[in-house]
């Protein structure tokens, strides 16, 4: 088996080579989409596509057995300054692999693709469906959420996002809210007018002081930061109109839509969320996979950071190869023993594995 992650391996990490060296930022993954499916092809995979997503399905898939889905992304954002190499370089040095999209989520995903070869013409209890998607950056429309539909059933999710091989068992959600004080303009010299900038400090303020009462053991509590506020159109003017906006992390104890009816019960401003889907998310900790996990000596979290994760209205664990700390930071990296440890453990994670 040695000799086989090995071959594994080696063609895993080709991939993550040209992968790095075609830019992929979010809508723009057409390149690296023909890639993973011209990689599945030349393994005797027949692949299929939607837009720039790309998903290959066990050879013979049993409608009688559970699915189990395997995911993570092939798009990346854009290097911000400070890259002392070059972002689409794959720059290679000993162990490390140096590139744009190389830690996120690039060794995920081709340590998933290198997995699901390894079961591919293996009996299991289980079908596999490897789904490489794109958008996942900016939560968009036309990726993962776009596909699932076409998946049918699916009983079980592993998202490749960078853990450490680690098992994060549970995930934040999110929410953007828009928020809108209005107000009626004045002269500045005189009492005049309502200024909708102190409307919006009274409901800036009562954030502040509020915690939301359910805390959760893994994810903690749910986290609201306002982070951008705007009014007023010159220094004379009473402003009739105060913007701002609010980064709420949610916890799995609340569902986001209940966050949102709640804060329109207790805030003046009129608020609009971005969208309302990205939950939450967790997995029972005597879940079959997570008890096997543990038995191989990972350790169980809750990760602040968003996934694809967020979409999956089924039990998903969050694992792969890589650090989040290095994710979207200049002279990002992985290493190639990490890409091999990751293929390994998931392959030991899936052998003889049984809902």
């Amino acid at each position: 088996m040695a000799e086989l992650i090995n071959q594994l391996t080696d063609a895993a990490v080709e991939l993550l080579i040209r992968l790095i060296k075609t830019p992929s930022f979010s809508r723009e993954e057409a390149d690296t989409a023909t890639l993973i499916q011209e990689f599945l092809a030349a393994h005797g995979v027949m692949a299929k596509r939607q837009q720039n997503n790309v998903w290959a399905v066990s050879q013979h898939f049993d409608a009688a057995k559970p699915t189990i889905l395997l995911n993570s992304h092939h798009d990346t954002v854009k290097p911000g300054a400070g890259w002392t190499y070059d972002p689409f370089g794959a720059t290679l040095e000993g162990d490390k692999v140096i590139g744009l999209g190389s830690n996120d989520a690039g060794a995920s995903a081709v340590s998933l693709l290198a997995t699901f070869l390894y079961f591919k013409d293996k009996p299991n209890a289980f079908n596999l469906i490897c789904a490489i998607t794109a958008e996942e950056e900016i939560s968009g429309a036309n990726g993962i959420r776009s596909v699932l539909p076409e998946f049918g059933k699916i009983d079980l999710g592993i998202v490749g996002e960078p853990t450490g091989m680690n098992l994060a068992i549970a995930e934040k959600g999110l929410i953007v809210l828009d928020c809108t004080a209005h107000g009626k303009t004045g002269h500045a010299a005189r009492e005049e007018g309502e200024n909708a900038l102190y409307k919006a400090m009274d409901d800036i303020q009562w954030l502040r002081g509020f915690q939301f009462p359910k805390v959760s053991p893994l994810l903690g509590p749910v986290k609201m930061t306002v982070t951008q506020v705007s009014a007023g159109t010159q220094h004379n003017v009473v402003p009739d109109r105060c913007q701002f906006v609010i980064d709420v992390r949610t916890n799995e104890l609340y569902q986001n839509q209940e966050i949102v009816d709640f804060l329109r019960s207790k805030l003046h401003s009129e608020i609009v969320p971005r969208s309302t889907h990205l939950n939450s998310s967790r997995i029972g900790e005597n879940h079959p996979l997570i008890a096997k996990g543990v038995a191989m000596g990972k350790t169980i979290y809750g990760s602040p950071t968003l996934s694809d994760q967020s979409m999956m209205p089924f039990d998903t664990l969050k694992m792969g190869p890589g650090e989040s700390a290095r994710s979207h930071t200049p002279d990002e990296f992985i290493l190639v023993s990490e890409i091999r440890a990751g293929i390994r453990e998931y392959i030991e994670l899936l052998t003889d594995f049984s809902f």
